[in-house]
Parts: structure tokens; sequence; C-alpha cells
């Protein structure tokens, strides 16, 4: 069992920054995938990041590359997401989950644990 706590988000003025957490509860974080996912009003959650357990590869939707960084912090069993340059369009709840190694890292359905999510505004 994994409990996730995400904390971080905040309103900014497009162009701003925001670091988003992840603190996660349960011996086994290491051996998770750590992903990032968004929704905004009215639509359906997306996909934004993810890093895995071994070797700690990195995944970006598009929309996203360039701007943030995913990072993991398994002592501290805490999964980050640096957003640099964001723009009103990123503005959504972002969610912190957690899946074994195993299956695709962008499908939000492959996810087994997820955060109560962490609201990012961004003003024009």
């Amino acid at each position: 069992q994994v409990q996730l706590v995400e904390s971080g988000g905040g309103l900014v003025q497009a162009g701003g920054s925001l670091k988003l957490s992840c603190s996660a509860s349960g011996r086994t974080f290491i051996s998770y995938d750590m992903g990032w996912f968004r929704q905004a009003p009215g639509k359906e959650r997306e996909f934004v990041a993810a890093i895995s357990s071994i070797g700690g590869s990195m995944y970006y939707a598009d929309s996203v590359k360039g701007r943030f960084t995913i990072s993991r912090d398994n002592v501290k069993k805490t999964v980050y997401l640096q957003t640099n340059n964001l723009k009103p369009e990123d503005t959504a709840v972002y969610y912190c989950a957690a899946k074994p190694y195993s299956g695709s890292i962008y499908r939000s359905g492959e996810y087994w644990y997820w955060g109560q999510g962490t609201q990012v505004t961004v003003s024009s």
C-alpha cells in the first residue's frame, strides 16, 4: 500500500515557475514508477511526466517537454515536478500516481495509487 500527498501548487503568472512535490508512504517506493497527471475543468485527465523505478528514465508529454522536469529522491520517498515557463493552458489539478514496473507509463489506468491532487492556476 502506498499513500501519496502532493504539495506545491498555487497561483502564478504566465512565465512563472512552481515546484510540485509528492511524498509517499510505504517501504516499496523505490520499486514504483512515478507519474504526474493533470486534469483541467471539463477535460479528461492527461499524462504530464513520469520517471521509472529502474534506471530513472524520464518521460514527458509533448506539451510540457523542455519546460517541466521530473525527478525523484528515493531516500526521501518524494517525486518532484519542476514546472517552468508556465502557460495559462497548464492550469489544472495535478495528480501524483504510482505504478509497479510493468505496463505503459503513459496510461493512467496502469497506476495503482493516486494522491488527492494540487491545484495549479496560471494567470495571463
